[in-house]
């Protein structure tokens, strides 16, 4: 196992696979980076180097009590990037891991950065305020934290169910694909899986889309259950200088079927333009 120490001390584990130019992948909650396991592979096979690690909490690093919020998530990233001196990155964040890569480039710059992918990305802001009324309520987040508290194995079944869109009309639900989000999530501490739905719902990232100044490509299925478009992509689109906006229609949050091999073709284009 690859695993780098923080300067807070935490381990941080991550897998490295191919060489060339640089392609640092950032998972969603409550996951860990075997999510990113297809285009890690697929990118490695096309003359990338695909790096893809555990945020602190998640997976197979460690789980400490504090630094379970948005910019210790953006500095471990940071810490990563630095101790491997790699530059000219691309940095592909899904969900959470959108928001861990906006936060970064916020705080820290595009200096070692190429390019940026947001895919079903969190930013700028999910939950529900006066000034962005086409966020989530804040109820919603209260129940995922009431879920994860009460019975975390159930409440990460049920919402896989959502997550790759299976519960609509006509899809082909995948049981290994369901046992394996359970998998990924059961690995989560409670208290890193806990802190981190503040993170991702109560987070403010507009001011980090606008210091984007890196050719982002903000990729969205339009029937996202768990970050709606409207407040998400759409206006993400709006705030990034030199943002491509590709909208997959009837597409879920997860990355699943006909739209995990759209968005793969997707990535190979954008990463080779």
């Amino acid at each position: 196992m690859s695993i780098f120490t923080t300067s807070d001390g935490t381990g941080i584990y991550y897998k490295d696979w191919g060489s060339g130019q640089p392609v640092v992948f950032s998972h969603g909650w409550p996951l860990n980076a075997d999510t990113w396991d297809g285009q890690a592979r697929l990118v490695a096979e096309h003359g990338f180097r695909a790096i893809a690690h555990d945020r602190r909490g998640h997976g197979r690093s460690g789980q400490p009590w504090q630094g379970n919020h948005m910019d210790r998530y953006a500095d471990d990233l940071a810490e990563l990037i630095e101790s491997l001196d790699l530059t000219d990155v691309v940095l592909v964040g899904h969900s959470t891991g959108g928001g861990e890569v906006a936060r970064y480039i916020g705080r820290h710059g595009t200096a070692r950065v190429a390019k940026a992918v947001l895919l079903g990305a969190v930013p700028p802001l999910m939950v529900r305020t006066d000034a962005n009324p086409e966020g989530t309520p804040k109820e919603v987040f209260d129940g995922i934290r009431a879920g994860v508290a009460a019975d975390r194995s159930q409440f990460y079944w049920d919402l896989s169910e959502s997550f790759y869109g299976y519960n609509r009309p006509g899809a082909t639900e995948s049981e290994g694909m369901r046992r394996a989000f359970w998998s990924w999530s059961m690995q989560v501490g409670l208290k890193g899986a806990y802190d981190c739905v503040e993170q991702f719902s109560e987070t403010d990232f507009t001011e980090d889309l606008r210091r984007i100044d890196v050719p982002t490509l903000v990729a969205h299925g339009d029937d996202d259950q768990i970050v709606p478009i409207g407040a998400s992509a759409h206006k993400t689109a709006q705030l990034v200088r030199n943002a491509t906006l590709k909208v997959y229609p009837g597409a879920p949050h997860g990355l699943v079927g006909d739209f995990e091999q759209a968005f793969n073709a997707d990535l190979l284009e954008f990463l080779r333009g």
